[in-house]
C-alpha cells in the first residue's frame, strides 16, 4: 500500500470521530430547560416546563439579524457586564420569539411590531430574581417565566427563517389535531453555537399550549 493510499484510510476513519467531537462542542456540560415529555408522536412532542428565568431583550430586526444582535447584548451581561461584575454559566437554548406590544384599554388596539423579536437567555437553575446581579445594558431585563405546556418539534440544519417557518406550519398543524388551544407566541430555540456544523444543529420550534 502506498502512502497516499494509507494516507486516505487514515482520514477517512478520522472523519466520524471528528464529526462526533464537533457535535459536543458548546453542548457538553451546558445546563438546558427541563421539561418532562408528556405526549409524543414520532417527532413531535407536548412538553411540560419547570419555572424559568431568564434574562431578554427585545430587538428590532429581521429575523436572521436580531438573533446576532440579541446574542451580544446577552451575552455581555452574562460575562459581567452587570452590577456584580460577575460571569454567569451559558446554557441551552437560546430563544427568540416574535415580541407583541401590551395593548392599552378604552380602547384597545392591534398594533404590528414591525419585525421585533425578543430574544432570550435561560439563567441557571441556582439562580433566584432575587439573587441574579441587575443588567447594566437598559435593554436587558430579567423575567420569571411560570411552569408552561410546549408543543415541540426538534429539527436539525440551518437557522434561516424559511427552514424555521416550514417547521412552524408543521407544528401548528399538529396541535390542530390534537385539539390543542395555543396561548402564545411561537418560539425559535437554539442549543448550538454558530460554529457548530450546521447538520448536527438541535433547534426547535416551540408554542405555548394548554
Amino acid at each position: 500500500m502506498n502512502l497516499t493510499k494509507l494516507l486516505l484510510i487514515i482520514g477517512l476513519l478520522a472523519v466520524p470521530a471528528l464529526l462526533c467531537s464537533c457535535g459536543l462542542i458548546g453542548l457538553r456540560g451546558i445546563e438546558r430547560a427541563k421539561y418532562t415529555v408528556v405526549t409524543k408522536q414520532g417527532a413531535f412532542e407536548i412538553r411540560q416546563y419547570a419555572p424559568q428565568i431568564v434574562a431578554e431583550t427585545v430587538v428590532k430586526a429581521d429575523f436572521d439579524e436580531a438573533g446576532n444582535v440579541a446574542f451580544r447584548r446577552l451575552y455581555g451581561y452574562i460575562s459581567g457586564q452587570n452590577r456584580a461584575k460577575k460571569s454567569i454559566a451559558m446554557t441551552a437554548p437560546v430563544e427568540q420569539a416574535s415580541s407583541e406590544k401590551i395593548a392599552m384599554t378604552a380602547p384597545v388596539e392591534q398594533v404590528e411590531t414591525g419585525g421585533q423579536y425578543t430574544v432570550n437567555f435561560l439563567m441557571p437553575a441556582q439562580y433566584t430574581m432575587e439573587t441574579l446581579p441587575q443588567p447594566l445594558d437598559p435593554e436587558v431585563t430579567l423575567r420569571e417565566i411560570p411552569a408552561r405546556k410546549m408543543a415541540a418539534l426538534r429539527y436539525s440544519g440551518t437557522w434561516s427563517q424559511k427552514r424555521y417557518a416550514r417547521k412552524q406550519e408543521a407544528l401548528e398543524q399538529f396541535i390542530v389535531e390534537q385539539g390543542l388551544d395555543v396561548t402564545g407566541e411561537a418560539v425559535f430555540a437554539r442549543y448550538d453555537p454558530p460554529f457548530q456544523l450546521w447538520f448536527l444543529r438541535r433547534n426547535e420550534v416551540l408554542i405555548p399550549v394548554e
